[in-house]
Protein backbone atom coordinates (compact mmCIF):
# COMPACT_ATOMS: atom_id res chain seq x y z
CA UNK A 1 0.00 0.00 0.00
CA UNK A 2 1.24 3.49 -0.85
CA UNK A 3 1.37 5.17 2.53
CA UNK A 4 0.02 8.64 3.15
CA UNK A 5 2.36 10.71 5.26
CA UNK A 6 0.39 13.87 6.03
CA UNK A 7 -2.29 13.96 8.73
CA UNK A 8 -3.69 17.22 7.41
CA UNK A 9 -7.32 17.10 6.37
CA UNK A 10 -7.35 16.83 2.54
CA UNK A 11 -8.99 20.19 1.93
CA UNK A 12 -6.76 20.91 -1.05
CA UNK A 13 -7.85 17.70 -2.70
CA UNK A 14 -11.55 18.39 -2.11
CA UNK A 15 -11.34 21.95 -3.39
CA UNK A 16 -9.34 20.97 -6.46
CA UNK A 17 -11.63 18.04 -7.31
CA UNK A 18 -14.73 20.19 -6.94
CA UNK A 19 -13.24 23.16 -8.79
CA UNK A 20 -12.22 21.11 -11.82
CA UNK A 21 -15.47 19.13 -12.08
CA UNK A 22 -17.82 21.98 -11.33
CA UNK A 23 -16.01 24.25 -13.79
CA UNK A 24 -17.38 22.03 -16.54
CA UNK A 25 -20.64 20.94 -14.95
CA UNK A 26 -22.05 24.27 -13.75
CA UNK A 27 -22.16 25.88 -17.23
CA UNK A 28 -24.05 22.81 -18.46
CA UNK A 29 -26.52 23.17 -15.60
CA UNK A 30 -26.98 26.87 -16.32
CA UNK A 31 -27.50 26.12 -20.01
CA UNK A 32 -30.18 23.59 -19.09
CA UNK A 33 -31.99 26.43 -17.32
CA UNK A 34 -31.85 28.78 -20.28
CA UNK A 35 -28.43 30.45 -20.23
CA UNK A 36 -27.11 30.88 -23.76
CA UNK A 37 -23.70 29.35 -24.46
CA UNK A 38 -21.59 29.51 -27.63
CA UNK A 39 -22.55 26.57 -29.82
CA UNK A 40 -19.08 25.02 -29.74
CA UNK A 41 -18.90 25.22 -25.94
CA UNK A 42 -22.39 23.76 -25.54
CA UNK A 43 -21.53 20.86 -27.83
CA UNK A 44 -18.28 20.22 -25.95
CA UNK A 45 -19.98 20.24 -22.54
CA UNK A 46 -22.56 17.73 -23.78
CA UNK A 47 -20.01 15.49 -25.48
CA UNK A 48 -18.17 12.43 -24.14
CA UNK A 49 -15.01 14.57 -24.20
CA UNK A 50 -16.16 16.71 -21.29
CA UNK A 51 -13.43 15.99 -18.69
CA UNK A 52 -15.47 17.05 -15.63
CA UNK A 53 -15.71 13.58 -14.08
CA UNK A 54 -11.91 13.32 -13.95
CA UNK A 55 -11.80 15.93 -11.17
CA UNK A 56 -11.16 13.52 -8.26
CA UNK A 57 -8.53 11.38 -9.99
CA UNK A 58 -6.81 14.41 -11.50
CA UNK A 59 -6.72 16.15 -8.12
CA UNK A 60 -5.29 13.04 -6.48
CA UNK A 61 -2.58 12.66 -9.12
CA UNK A 62 -1.57 16.33 -9.10
CA UNK A 63 -1.36 16.54 -5.31
CA UNK A 64 0.57 13.28 -5.15
CA UNK A 65 3.00 14.76 -7.67
CA UNK A 66 3.31 17.90 -5.56
CA UNK A 67 3.89 15.99 -2.31
CA UNK A 68 5.89 12.95 -3.44
CA UNK A 69 7.11 13.67 -6.95
CA UNK A 70 6.93 11.31 -9.90
CA UNK A 71 7.86 8.33 -7.75
CA UNK A 72 4.73 8.96 -5.70
CA UNK A 73 2.61 9.17 -8.84
CA UNK A 74 4.16 5.91 -9.98
CA UNK A 75 3.23 4.32 -6.68
CA UNK A 76 -0.33 5.59 -7.02
CA UNK A 77 -0.62 4.13 -10.51
CA UNK A 78 0.84 0.82 -9.35
CA UNK A 79 -2.00 0.56 -6.85
CA UNK A 80 -4.32 0.79 -9.84
CA UNK A 81 -2.87 -2.51 -11.07
CA UNK A 82 -2.42 -4.12 -7.65
CA UNK A 83 -3.76 -7.67 -7.75
CA UNK A 84 -1.61 -8.73 -4.81
CA UNK A 85 -4.48 -9.44 -2.47
CA UNK A 86 -6.31 -12.59 -1.51
CA UNK A 87 -8.46 -13.52 -4.50
CA UNK A 88 -11.33 -14.41 -2.18
CA UNK A 89 -11.94 -10.65 -2.09
CA UNK A 90 -12.99 -10.77 -5.73
CA UNK A 91 -16.22 -12.33 -4.52
CA UNK A 92 -17.52 -9.29 -2.60
CA UNK A 93 -15.91 -6.95 -5.14
CA UNK A 94 -17.79 -8.47 -8.06
CA UNK A 95 -20.88 -9.99 -6.43
CA UNK A 96 -21.99 -7.64 -3.66
CA UNK A 97 -23.07 -4.80 -5.99
CA UNK A 98 -25.29 -7.04 -8.15
CA UNK A 99 -26.86 -8.54 -5.03
CA UNK A 100 -27.54 -5.12 -3.49
CA UNK A 101 -28.36 -2.83 -6.40
CA UNK A 102 -29.97 -5.31 -8.76
CA UNK A 103 -31.86 -6.83 -5.84
CA UNK A 104 -33.31 -3.46 -4.88
CA UNK A 105 -34.25 -2.71 -8.49
CA UNK A 106 -35.94 -6.08 -8.95
CA UNK A 107 -37.83 -5.78 -5.66
CA UNK A 108 -39.03 -2.31 -6.68
CA UNK A 109 -40.32 -3.81 -9.93
CA UNK A 110 -42.00 -6.70 -8.13
CA UNK A 111 -43.97 -4.33 -5.90
CA UNK A 112 -44.92 -2.27 -8.95
CA UNK A 113 -42.87 0.87 -8.31
CA UNK A 114 -40.41 0.56 -11.21
CA UNK A 115 -40.82 -0.47 -14.83
CA UNK A 116 -37.88 -2.62 -15.87
CA UNK A 117 -36.12 -2.16 -19.18
CA UNK A 118 -34.83 -5.63 -20.03
CA UNK A 119 -33.13 -4.64 -23.29
CA UNK A 120 -29.68 -5.17 -21.76
CA UNK A 121 -30.54 -8.47 -20.11
CA UNK A 122 -31.80 -9.83 -23.43
CA UNK A 123 -28.65 -8.68 -25.23
CA UNK A 124 -25.81 -10.60 -23.53
CA UNK A 125 -22.95 -9.26 -25.73
CA UNK A 126 -23.79 -5.70 -24.69
CA UNK A 127 -24.06 -6.68 -21.03
CA UNK A 128 -20.67 -8.41 -21.18
CA UNK A 129 -18.85 -5.54 -22.92
CA UNK A 130 -20.52 -2.86 -20.81
CA UNK A 131 -18.27 -3.23 -17.72
CA UNK A 132 -15.24 -2.27 -19.81
CA UNK A 133 -16.98 0.87 -21.04
CA UNK A 134 -18.19 1.70 -17.53
CA UNK A 135 -14.70 1.24 -16.08
CA UNK A 136 -13.15 3.75 -18.48
CA UNK A 137 -15.99 6.21 -19.12
CA UNK A 138 -18.61 6.08 -16.37
CA UNK A 139 -16.95 6.88 -13.07
CA UNK A 140 -14.39 4.36 -11.79
CA UNK A 141 -11.28 5.52 -13.62
CA UNK A 142 -12.26 9.19 -13.33
CA UNK A 143 -12.79 9.03 -9.57
CA UNK A 144 -11.04 6.24 -7.72
CA UNK A 145 -7.43 7.50 -7.91
CA UNK A 146 -8.78 10.48 -6.00
CA UNK A 147 -11.43 9.26 -3.55
CA UNK A 148 -9.74 6.07 -2.46
CA UNK A 149 -6.26 6.53 -3.91
CA UNK A 150 -5.53 9.92 -2.36
CA UNK A 151 -8.20 11.10 0.10
CA UNK A 152 -9.06 7.91 2.01
CA UNK A 153 -5.51 7.08 3.20
CA UNK A 154 -5.07 10.62 4.48
CA UNK A 155 -8.40 10.64 6.25
CA UNK A 156 -7.52 7.36 7.94
CA UNK A 157 -4.41 8.94 9.42
CA UNK A 158 -6.72 11.28 11.37
CA UNK A 159 -9.88 9.23 11.88
CA UNK A 160 -10.88 5.60 12.14
CA UNK A 161 -12.10 3.74 9.07
CA UNK A 162 -15.81 4.31 9.75
CA UNK A 163 -15.53 8.06 10.34
CA UNK A 164 -13.25 8.39 7.31
CA UNK A 165 -15.83 6.55 5.20
CA UNK A 166 -18.65 8.82 6.35
CA UNK A 167 -16.67 12.00 5.67
CA UNK A 168 -15.57 10.81 2.25
CA UNK A 169 -19.07 9.58 1.45
CA UNK A 170 -20.54 13.02 2.12
CA UNK A 171 -17.83 14.69 0.03
CA UNK A 172 -18.40 12.16 -2.76
CA UNK A 173 -22.17 12.67 -2.64
CA UNK A 174 -22.04 16.47 -2.72
CA UNK A 175 -19.53 16.46 -5.59
CA UNK A 176 -22.37 15.21 -7.85
CA UNK A 177 -24.66 18.16 -7.04
CA UNK A 178 -24.43 20.11 -10.37
CA UNK A 179 -25.39 16.97 -12.29
CA UNK A 180 -28.83 17.03 -10.66
CA UNK A 181 -29.62 20.11 -12.76
CA UNK A 182 -28.43 18.65 -16.09
CA UNK A 183 -31.18 16.45 -17.59
CA UNK A 184 -30.13 12.87 -18.18
CA UNK A 185 -26.67 13.22 -16.64
CA UNK A 186 -27.24 11.63 -13.25
CA UNK A 187 -29.32 9.00 -11.48
CA UNK A 188 -31.64 11.63 -9.94
CA UNK A 189 -32.99 14.89 -11.30
CA UNK A 190 -34.34 16.71 -8.25
CA UNK A 191 -33.02 17.82 -4.88
CA UNK A 192 -35.28 15.66 -2.64
CA UNK A 193 -34.07 12.50 -4.36
CA UNK A 194 -30.51 13.79 -4.24
CA UNK A 195 -30.89 14.29 -0.49
CA UNK A 196 -32.06 10.70 -0.09
CA UNK A 197 -29.11 9.52 -2.17
CA UNK A 198 -26.68 10.78 0.48
CA UNK A 199 -27.52 7.82 2.74
CA UNK A 200 -26.94 5.36 -0.09
CA UNK A 201 -23.61 6.90 -1.10
CA UNK A 202 -22.32 7.14 2.48
CA UNK A 203 -23.16 3.47 3.11
CA UNK A 204 -21.49 2.54 -0.16
CA UNK A 205 -18.45 4.52 0.93
CA UNK A 206 -18.14 2.30 4.01
CA UNK A 207 -18.03 -0.77 1.76
CA UNK A 208 -15.40 0.86 -0.45
CA UNK A 209 -13.21 1.43 2.63
CA UNK A 210 -13.74 -2.15 3.73
CA UNK A 211 -12.64 -3.38 0.29
CA UNK A 212 -9.71 -0.96 0.11
CA UNK A 213 -8.32 -1.78 3.54
CA UNK A 214 -8.66 -5.53 3.15
CA UNK A 215 -6.95 -5.61 -0.23
CA UNK A 216 -3.82 -3.80 0.95
CA UNK A 217 -4.89 -0.46 -0.47
CA UNK A 218 -5.56 -1.78 -3.96
CA UNK A 219 -7.07 0.94 -6.12
CA UNK A 220 -7.73 -1.76 -8.69
CA UNK A 221 -10.08 -3.41 -6.19
CA UNK A 222 -12.04 -0.17 -5.81
CA UNK A 223 -12.07 0.36 -9.58
CA UNK A 224 -13.62 -3.08 -10.02
CA UNK A 225 -16.07 -2.54 -7.15
CA UNK A 226 -17.16 0.82 -8.60
CA UNK A 227 -17.55 -0.77 -12.04
CA UNK A 228 -19.63 -3.63 -10.67
CA UNK A 229 -21.79 -1.15 -8.76
CA UNK A 230 -22.55 1.05 -11.79
CA UNK A 231 -23.05 -1.97 -14.05
CA UNK A 232 -25.51 -3.51 -11.61
CA UNK A 233 -27.73 -0.43 -11.74
CA UNK A 234 -27.42 0.04 -15.49
CA UNK A 235 -28.13 -3.55 -16.49
CA UNK A 236 -31.76 -3.31 -15.32
CA UNK A 237 -32.11 0.48 -15.59
CA UNK A 238 -30.27 1.50 -18.79
CA UNK A 239 -31.42 5.08 -18.27
CA UNK A 240 -29.60 5.07 -14.88
CA UNK A 241 -32.59 6.96 -13.47
CA UNK A 242 -33.69 5.82 -10.01
CA UNK A 243 -36.69 6.69 -7.88
CA UNK A 244 -37.33 7.07 -4.17
CA UNK A 245 -38.32 3.42 -3.75
CA UNK A 246 -35.13 2.11 -5.38
CA UNK A 247 -33.00 4.47 -3.29
CA UNK A 248 -34.80 3.39 -0.11
CA UNK A 249 -34.51 -0.32 -0.87
CA UNK A 250 -30.86 -0.01 -1.90
CA UNK A 251 -30.09 1.93 1.28
CA UNK A 252 -31.84 -0.77 3.34
CA UNK A 253 -29.84 -3.56 1.68
CA UNK A 254 -26.63 -1.57 2.06
CA UNK A 255 -27.39 -0.92 5.73
CA UNK A 256 -27.78 -4.64 6.35
CA UNK A 257 -24.48 -5.44 4.62
CA UNK A 258 -22.64 -2.60 6.37
CA UNK A 259 -24.02 -3.72 9.74
CA UNK A 260 -22.72 -7.23 9.10
CA UNK A 261 -19.33 -5.88 8.04
CA UNK A 262 -19.03 -3.63 11.10
CA UNK A 263 -20.15 -6.35 13.48
CA UNK A 264 -17.67 -8.89 12.16
CA UNK A 265 -14.55 -6.98 11.23
CA UNK A 266 -15.13 -3.23 11.23
CA UNK A 267 -14.07 -1.66 7.94
CA UNK A 268 -10.81 -3.52 7.91
CA UNK A 269 -8.65 -1.23 10.03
Amino acid sequence: MTKATSKRFPWQFILLAYAFSWLFWIPGALAAYGMALPQGLAEFLNSPFNPAAFGPSLAGILLTLKEKGWSGVGGLFRQGFNLHFRKIWLLPILLLPPLIFTGATLLSAIIGKTALDLSIVTNPPVAIVAPIMILFTAGPLQEEFGWRGYALPRLQLRFNALVSSIILGIVWWLWHLPLVFIPGKFMVDNLPLFGMLMIEIVLTSVLFTWIYNNTGGSILATLLFHTSMNWSIWVLLPSMQVNAVIISLTSLFLLIVVAVVLSTSGTGK
